[in-house]
């Protein structure tokens, strides 16, 4: 049996991945953790009380599934290497001093990050760095990504990741929205949209315009159980893994 120890336990995320571990019978949820403050803290969770600090779960854990905020993320992975224990992210907007927690903590302990879980997303981010390398440098290209109104960053990290892919086939100037007289697009510029609107799960669509045509990649989250199935899917890939840092790639067999 392996105990998962969720951060985050009652976001959006962590509720969800909570749900589906109940399904797998392999998998327990041994423990959780919310911020300091929360008012279901000491409340029943897993096989103990939802806490508030990671390093009092770690010893009836395995893995830890991390889905809170960025602040505290350092932490939280640095005692995670330090007990022994996997580690899985999720959590978008961070800085570049958290990715290299994750990274130095990957020399330890086997870490998975990805801005999306969802299997569809990541089979996306394959279709849009091929699209964009076969259509060549005549199609200009749009991103427009689309979620609830409490999302805290923007552009998404899902978004993001698609720019990094499109500014590896020299679409290298990226403008983060538009306003007033601003010229006829560059060819090798690429737009990006955020539309924080509702309860919308997720919504992201690269557009792909050239000559008389126009081609649109779309993925639509309908549920978080969309991202949450990713999720159950890196916990198997790592409890069979040595230590390394790792993406949704290597865990559905694409890089």
């Amino acid at each position: 049996m392996i105990h998962i120890g969720l951060v985050g336990a009652r976001g959006r995320m962590g509720t969800t991945v909570a749900k589906l571990l109940k399904s797998e019978k392999d998998l327990i949820l041994g423990a959780g953790v919310e911020a300091a403050g929360h008012p279901d803290l000491g409340m029943p969770y897993g096989q103990g009380k939802l806490e508030s600090d990671i390093g009092i779960v770690l010893d009836r854990i395995d893995i830890v599934v991390d889905f809170s905020s960025p602040s505290g993320l350092e932490k939280r992975v640095s005692k995670s290497a330090e007990a022994g224990k996997g580690y899985i992210c999720g959590i978008t907007g961070l800085e570049k001093q958290q990715f290299d927690a994750m990274q130095r903590a990957g020399k330890r302990i086997p870490v998975v990050y990805a801005p999306n879980f969802s299997i569809g997303v990541n089979v996306l981010y394959r279709f849009v760095k091929e699209a964009a390398e076969l259509l060549g440098p005549d199609y200009d290209v749009e991103v427009v990504e689309l979620h609830h109104r409490a999302k805290a960053d923007a552009p998404s990290g899902t978004a993001s990741r698609i720019v990094e892919l499109l500014k590896q086939t020299a679409r290298n100037k990226i403008v983060y929205g538009r306003k007033g007289q601003v010229g006829s697009k560059p060819i090798e510029e690429v737009g990006v949209h955020s539309i924080r609107t509702g309860d919308v799960v997720g919504e992201h669509t690269v557009i792909f315009g050239g000559p008389a045509e126009r081609l649109e990649l779309t993925h639509r989250a309908s549920s978080r159980e969309a991202f949450a199935h990713g999720v159950i899917a890196a916990i198997k890939f790592i409890k069979k893994r040595n230590p390394g840092f790792y993406t949704m790639s290597h865990v559905l067999g694409l890089a």
